[in-house]
């Protein structure tokens, strides 16, 4: 997935990039509502994790504002503050979850999780795809019932075929799940790492449409 997290505390902002990121996640860090507007309006996201409390104005405001111009974005509160009304009104504004601080990181990635697979329609975290057993909620594989690592980035290009299966993904949609802003994009990175899928999930797991793009064979019940 495309994350964006705005959030405005050096630490906290490090530790949530570097947890979500390691679960495969590009992630785009913003410190400001004004960052994070000119963000939402350049770029497609999958989801938003988002503070309250930002040096330019206050959370539930900009969400407000994403969800009255019809931006459906699931949206993640995280915040301090733990009052009930506090969680209502952020609800009410359109928030799909509410974390609050100090949180463990490994509950934010389920909390990321289940509101990823609510949002694709599939609330089981098991996806079976021909001789591949998917673990979407720990990220676990089995090919004809052998276990398969993936790497962070292996697993970000997998999830984004898994999210639109059968569809055809160009090449710049699948960087966009590689790289946060800022990063360095080799001309062959995609095809580096589809055939490292391919080396791991089946020579015949992804299809190559010349000059177009890649998607995941799919198979019929």
């Amino acid at each position: 997935m495309r994350v964006l997290l705005v959030e405005d505390a050096t630490g906290l902002g490090e530790s949530v990039q570097e947890q979500i990121s390691e679960d495969g996640h590009a992630v785009d860090w913003v410190q400001s509502l004004g960052y994070a507007e000119t963000s939402v309006r350049t770029t497609a996201y999958d989801l938003v994790l988002l503070d309250l409390m930002l040096p330019d104005g206050h959370g539930i405001d900009f969400l407000k504002k994403l969800r009255q111009t019809g931006n459906a974005t699931p949206v993640i509160i995280l915040t301090a503050r733990d009052q009930v009304s506090d969680r209502i009104e952020g609800l009410n504004a359109g928030a799909d979850d509410y974390l609050v601080k100090p949180f463990d990181l490994s509950e934010l990635s389920a909390r990321v999780g289940a509101v990823a697979r609510r949002y694709r329609g599939n609330p089981n975290p098991v996806v079976v795809i021909g001789e591949l057993e998917v673990n979407l909620s720990d990220h676990r594989i089995r090919r004809n019932g052998d276990s398969v690592e993936l790497t962070a980035r292996e697993w970000a290009l997998l999830e984004a075929f898994i999210q639109r299966p059968g569809m055809l993904l160009s090449r710049s949609q699948l960087e966009e799940r590689l790289y946060e802003f800022g990063s360095e994009i080799e001309s062959n990175t995609i095809e580096v790492y589809i055939s490292r899928l391919r080396k791991k999930l089946g020579r015949d797991s992804i299809v190559t449409v010349r000059g177009m793009g890649y998607r995941l064979k799919t198979y019929e019940r």
